[in-house]
């Protein structure tokens, strides 16, 4: 492979990556206050996408107006699934939030199947990010590096939010020790409602992303959202940064695969999966007995 051809990969390995890390990071943080695998993580991807396509098709709003309006009407909406069926089941086996989310899931995919059939929608960006760029070996799509850039940018605020603030440094503990946080006198349940719907934005808003790149479908989230289960597993489960981190590296290894292994391309982030988990069982930025 010549240097432009692998120039090329790593930047579409980073675009994937910009995908993978913000719904991971999602994933990350609901599982790490909540102790729950939100199956429907994936589906509130989707949503994200149909909620940009909507805007635009029915209300004449641009994409612009959609990457703030769609992630806060979604997250509003996870918020609601949270207090009306989530918070019922807390005290009962994990099993349960995983049955009920992927149900949801489910529920919402066949909704939308309802509503705007199996066929992709198209959904056409903002002018602005029309064109590629020269990046002086290889020309790439400007939307493509907006995707990169935004989502390294919103990775970034959301880690200073965690690490730098107050706020931040309630969730992170909450995250991380919730039975020693709540010792030390920390209402840790009133976190839990607005920080599940913060993950939930987070996935919606890696939906509006996506939705220029890829036909708007109630199937798009189905492959994607194992392997961001596989990312969250690689990166430490509830871990905020290792969800971020091994968003990326998962990204960029994927897409090298596909060029020097293509057979493997599908599966190399499961063997990594199951390497990680065989040298560190709580994941790359997972802390053992958390």
């Amino acid at each position: 492979m010549n240097p432009t051809q692998l120039v090329l990969q790593l930047f579409n390995g980073l675009v994937n990556g910009s995908f993978y890390a913000l719904l991971s990071l999602g994933l990350a943080i609901i599982f790490g206050v909540l102790g729950v695998t939100n199956f429907a993580h994936g589906a509130f991807y989707m949503l994200g996408a149909f909620g940009a396509y909507i805007l635009f098709q029915w209300y004449g709003v641009g994409f612009w107006y959609a990457v703030v309006i769609a992630p806060v009407a979604i997250g509003l909406l996870g918020m609601l699934l949270e207090v009306t069926l989530l918070r019922r089941l807390y005290r009962l086996d994990p099993l349960y939030n995983f049955l009920l989310t992927f149900g949801v899931a489910l529920f919402l995919q066949d909704v939308m199947r309802l509503r705007f059939g199996v066929q992709g929608q198209p959904y056409r960006n903002a002018g602005e990010l029309t064109g590629a760029t020269n990046l002086g070996i290889v020309f790439f799509p400007n939307y493509r590096l907006f995707v990169i850039v935004f989502s390294l940018l919103v990775c970034g605020l959301v880690w200073y939010l965690i690490e730098r603030t107050r706020v931040g440094m309630i969730v992170r503990a909450a995250t991380e020790k919730p039975d020693l946080t709540r010792a030390l006198g920390v209402n840790v349940d009133r976190w839990i409602t607005p920080v599940f719907g913060f993950g939930i934005a987070l996935a919606a808003l890696g939906g509006v992303l996506a939705a220029p790149m890829y036909n708007v479908a109630p199937g798009m989230a189905e492959e994607l959202i194992i392997v961001i289960f596989a990312v969250v597993v690689i990166g430490g489960l509830g871990s905020i940064v290792g969800a971020v981190a091994a968003g990326f590296a998962v990204g960029i290894i994927s897409a090298v695969s596909a060029v020097f292994f293509p057979p493997l391309a599908n599966t190399l982030v499961f063997i990594l999966m199951a390497l990680v988990l065989l040298w560190r069982p709580a994941g790359l930025f997972g802390t053992e007995g958390a």
